[in-house]
């Protein structure tokens, strides 16, 4: 036998013989989807930037896939056939202790000038903000022209300030502070002051870009937010970590990605130091290790498998960064 429930049970009222009784609960109704607004004119506008994209990106990314799975040498650039060896380019590189040992050097490198260029991009950011307009104006045409430089150039000009004979360098810190040990230094043949300098040059080209992004956010953070977190008794630091840092989290995410990636496929700046005076065995990072192997070497088979397992890690980490980011949001 079933029962059906009528509702709660009638309240006596203070009128003498009156009795109340509460409405009915209204039915429940499963929540509709919410259908997208456009239709499929989204879809429809990223089909024409796909296609490009595919032609472009796609298939020399196939190219790199069948090339690190043949044997491709110097013979096969000149018409010889390739012959298909399918992982066992990638069993060699993963089996070989200087491919870890680059990784290792490239990871470690690549995480301090990404630290290193985010820091001092939001600090000069938060500079631009509070600098007069015509100190600002010095201050961004300045960035512009770091900015600008091309690498190649940037690391010649920086290659000169710490070479070893007429080096600005050393020069200053022998007659300046009297550190007679520095003359004649040469900082490029240890590898530890050699990716000082590369770090240098790297981190001074690099930013700008966080420099400016990071400054048009702060432009859009209320005033009176920050006002009123001041009057509460916010320090400047409360203020950045609590108001400011939420504002800006989406910049910081995207420009934390693409420091991470293009300083760990580095390329000119090594290979340039290299040429000026570093030991190549010693100092190479990802980016170099696949030209060495493929271009120099005529290996492009294990080349194409280097660079293949590269690209994994690069998204391996950018992935992973995104996915803590939006798993704190979530929280």
């Amino acid at each position: 036998m079933t029962t059906t429930d009528s509702g709660p049970p009638p309240v006596v009222s203070s009128v003498d013989g009156e009795r109340l009784v509460a409405p009915q609960p209204a039915p429940r109704r499963s929540p509709r989807r919410r259908r997208p607004t456009g239709g499929l004119t989204p879809y429809a506008l990223l089909v024409p930037a796909s296609i490009v994209l595919a032609a472009i990106v796609g298939w020399p990314l196939v190219q790199l896939l069948v090339t690190s799975m043949q044997e491709f040498g110097r013979a096969q650039v000149f018409g010889a056939p390739p012959e298909w060896v399918w992982f066992d380019n990638y069993v060699s590189v993963l089996t070989d202790p200087a491919f870890y040992a680059v990784l290792g050097r490239s990871l470690v490198f690549a995480a301090a000038c990404v630290v290193i260029t985010m820091l001092l991009g939001t600090l000069i950011a938060l500079l631009l903000q509070r600098l007069p307009k015509g100190f600002r104006l010095l201050l961004s045409l300045g960035l512009l022209l770091a900015w600008a430089m091309p690498p190649l150039s940037a690391t010649i000009v920086w290659g000169w300030m710490f070479d070893t004979d007429y080096g600005v360098v050393n020069s200053v810190l022998v007659n300046a502070f009297g550190l007679e040990q520095y003359t004649q230094h040469s900082w490029l043949i240890e590898p530890l002051s050699f990716f000082l300098v590369a770090g240098v040059i790297i981190v001074w080209g690099a930013v700008p870009f966080v420099a400016f992004a990071l400054y048009a956010g702060l432009t859009q953070v209320p005033d009176e937010v920050l006002e009123a977190a001041q009057l509460d008794g916010a320090g400047g630091f409360s203020r950045f970590r609590l108001i400011v840092f939420p504002y800006l989290k989406p910049i910081f995410l995207i420009t934390t990605i693409l420091q991470i990636i293009w300083d760990l496929k580095v390329f000119t700046q090594i290979f340039a130091l290299q040429d000026i005076g570093g030991i190549r065995e010693q100092t190479n990072t990802l980016g170099v290790y696949i030209y060495q192997v493929s271009i120099a070497g005529g290996d492009f088979g294990t080349g194409g498998a280097i660079a293949v397992i590269t690209a994994i890690i690069l998204m391996s980490i950018s992935l992973y960064y995104v996915r803590q980011t939006v798993k704190e949001e979530e929280l």
